[in-house]
């Protein structure tokens, strides 16, 4: 379909071409550290971290699927197992580099070890669902070792002609720290196959193991699957893994290696190159360290390499001060966006607490789906950031466990609708404290989803019958004070403060969903009798108030300390990312969250940093915002890039892309805003392919803070408001060109 252009200036046809940055990871000795220094790769249902050792490679792997758990106990995410790769190591070592390029999805790594160059590959392929390694040398015969499979549970494993089995069932195993509903059979089959394809040499079988000799090229394939099914009237389970799995290994096999990279890089850069971002140029002395250092750098601890840099025809004097590197902020961000399409595809459980990569059987809080902010925060970006096609995995993972938590709730509360605990599984167990919030919280990021594509199939058989449902539960729990206002049973604001009737958690989560029912029944023409019923039920409800040292309240009394700083702030959902409070539409409410997120303060940890950056964006504050994103580089990421709470949770990289997509770009209270929140950090640059709400993309070019051009398309005739330069404009697609004077 033909996009119409809304506006943009004649310059804006050529700025995707101008950019080039270095989006990769690199470093200059293998990984001794799973959760600091390896590094990932994914495909959505497959994940895997690389260490990159010489004369013994280590390639952990999961599966997105093997979980324990039932319809009445979370369970965890499991890891998966293990692939080890020794090689018969002759002579030093030199020139060593792994690197992780997240502009094709692709891990290399490349070493001299005596007179020979050896050059390895790792991908994980979403066409193909199979893992792919390959390694090379510049000197014939020069591959020589084994390769093992090593299971994580109780598999049995097994090696043949080229192939290395393991095939296993989780029943009798449970997570170590399950609840006392945690008496189930789970009974969850399992399987990975590794086939070795080698060029030259010879290849054979062994004491559980693949020998190879003298190859001069070695290709490495791995496939893994589970017999879970996200339909609960299959009982969870589909088919036995093992026909499934062989067959993606012959297919991948029977292509040839050239053909199965390019297949990779073509549909992962069909998600990837849709939006590019360039915040100013970084010092090429800096580009040059690894990454590790680099970030070292900007946190002003590598003495070395701090002092004297010159950027912008300053040069750093002083040791400790801190380098600008404006181009690390993007590769973090474009990290995410790495992360989220390698571990969020359609037709995949959706990102948990580590999106895809655990290497742990008792992972922190069971690698789950947190339904209290973090799953949450996980999808709040994709749209924004242009990768819509990700959000599916949530939508239909949400849809599956609606079953089980409506009838949880009826033998709990004896109500209509549903709700949820703090842990969610894949099977729609759920454990921990109730908390009411957190089913319209889920909700939420539904109907963004919609807002932001205009998808009515999908809000017609996916997002609006969980809003109605929904609305049915509050109705059915929300009860009349004194006063005559509808308050919320008693609940907590997470995860803090004392248990009180009609928390601003609740209370801001039921207006939104309400709002968002509404809205969403207007746009699909049906239930006006019920949207009637929901439009006077909001009205009702006891809604935001300032207290007494002009503070937004998070509880109904008065009662807000302070010096209260706890990571979590949930009666800023209001702000972000709901939009029941924003500077423009109830200024008063908004100054009242400034004095809460000042109370606050700008230090967290890492996700509780990137939605402090989120909620100053929408306050429009830009630089209060940038001061918390340079803490959050300083303080929040490992060398290889993951996000730290700590232990690492993937919501602090998401989080972070969230923040820079809101200082870039706002859409939620009805018109386009171009930059609201840029900070003077970021006063020249560039954004392609931003997503606003309505189905707009977005392009901007900036110079010394003020918008110079600017093209924004959808893909129908509609008319659009947007803000450009402090400037509402209304235009129809029919107006093709505009030129902005700054």
């Amino acid at each position: 379909m033909k996009k119409h252009t809304l506006g943009f200036s004649i310059l804006l046809a050529s700025v995707a071409s101008a950019f080039a940055a270095d989006l990769t990871l690199f470093y200059d000795k293998p990984a001794k550290d799973w959760e600091t220094e390896a590094l990932p790769i994914g495909n959505g249902r497959l994940g895997a971290m690389i260490f990159g050792g010489v004369e013994r490679e280590q390639i952990q792997f999961n599966e997105d699927s093997l979980w324990t758990g039932d319809e009445t106990d979370t369970g965890s995410y499991q890891t998966f197992g293990d692939l080890f790769i020794e090689f018969d190591s002759k002579g030093s070592t030199t020139g060593y580099r792994r690197a992780l390029d997240i502009g094709r999805a692709v891990h290399t790594i490349t070493y001299t070890q005596g007179e020979v160059n050896f050059r390895r590959e790792y991908f994980a392929s979403h066409p193909a669902n199979v893992m792919a390694f390959r390694f090379t040398a510049d000197k014939p015969g020069a591959l020589t070792g084994s390769i093992a499979l090593a299971d994580a549970h109780k598999a049995v494993t097994s090696a043949e002609r080229n192939r290395l089995t393991a095939k296993g069932n989780l029943d009798g195993y449970t997570y170590p720290s399950a609840g006392p509903n945690a008496n189930y059979t789970i009974d969850l089959n399992y399987e990975a196959q590794v086939l070795v394809l080698n060029d030259g040499g010879t290849v054979e079988a062994k004491d559980g193991k693949i020998f190879f000799k003298n190859a001069n090229a070695l290709t490495i394939l791995l496939a893994a699957g589970t017999d879970y099914s996200n339909q609960r009237s299959q009982k969870w389970r589909g088919p036995h893994p093992h026909e499934a799995v062989t067959e993606r290994l012959a297919k991948a096999s029977a292509t040839p290696y050239a053909e199965l990279l390019a297949a990779h890089e073509k549909d992962y850069q069909s998600l990837f190159n849709r939006l590019t971002l360039d915040l100013g140029k970084t010092s090429e002395a800096l580009l040059q360290l690894p990454t590790n250092r680099r970030l070292a750098a900007y946190r002003g601890g590598d003495q070395a390499v701090a002092k004297g840099i010159s950027y912008d025809g300053q040069t750093n004097t002083s040791q400790g001060k801190r380098a600008p590197d404006p181009e690390l902020e993007v590769l973090i961000f474009q990290f995410a966006r790495y992360l989220m399409i390698s571990c969020s595809r359609p037709g995949d459980l959706p990102a948990n607490l580590q999106g895809i990569w655990n290497n742990r059987n008792d992972p922190p809080w069971r690698s789950d789906y947190h339904a209290n902010i973090n799953i949450q925060m996980n999808y709040w970006f994709v749209d924004a950031a242009n990768l819509g096609e990700c959000f599916e995995p949530y939508s239909e993972w949400l849809n599956s466990i609606v079953a089980v938590r409506r009838e949880d709730t009826k033998r709990s509360f004896g109500v209509r609708g549903w709700a949820t605990r703090w842990e969610n599984g894949i099977f729609g167990g759920a454990t921990a404290r109730w908390s009411m919030g957190d089913g319209a919280w889920l909700a939420q990021n539904l109907w963004d989803h919609y807002a932001f594509t205009g998808d009515k199939e999908y809000l017609r058989t996916r997002a609006y019958p969980i809003l109605k449902e929904l609305c049915e539960f509050w109705e059915d729990i929300l009860k009349e004070n004194a006063d005559g206002k509808l308050i919320a049973p008693p609940g907590t604001s997470p995860e803090h403060g004392p248990v009180a009737a009609g928390n601003s958690y609740d209370q801001q989560l039921a207006y939104d969903l309400f709002t968002n029912t509404i809205e969403a029944s207007q746009a699909l023409g049906v239930d006006e009798d019920f949207r009637k019923k929901v439009e006077t039920i909001r009205a009702r409800l006891l809604g935001p108030k300032i207290g007494k040292w002009g503070q937004l309240q998070e509880w109904v009394e008065d009662i807000d300390d302070p010096k209260d700083q706890h990571r979590h702030f949930s009666h800023m959902i209001a702000v972000h990312p709901g939009r029941q409070i924003s500077p423009s539409t109830t200024p008063e409410l908004a100054e009242a969250a400034k004095v809460s997120m000042n109370a606050r303060g700008d230090e967290s940890t890492g996700w509780s940093r990137a939605w402090k950056i989120c909620v100053w964006a929408r306050l429009q504050d830009g630089n209060r915002a940038y001061k918390i994103l340079n803490g959050m580089v300083k303080s929040s990421f490992l060398p290889n890039l993951f996000a730290t709470h700590p232990p690492f949770q993937i919501d602090g990289n998401f989080g972070y892309a969230a923040g820079v997509c809101e200082m870039l770009l706002q859409s939620h209270t009805g018109e386009i805003q171009l930059l609201p929140a840029l900070s003077q950090a970021w006063q020249n640059g560039k954004a392609t392919g931003l997503m606003a709400r309505g189905n707009c993309t977005v392009d901007i070019e900036w110079k010394d803070g003020k918008v110079v051009n600017y093209h924004i398309t959808s893909p129908e005739p509609r008319e659009v408001k947007f803000r450009v330069n402090g400037q509402l404009k209304t235009m129809n697609s029919e107006v093709l060109k505009e030129q902005i004077t700054p």
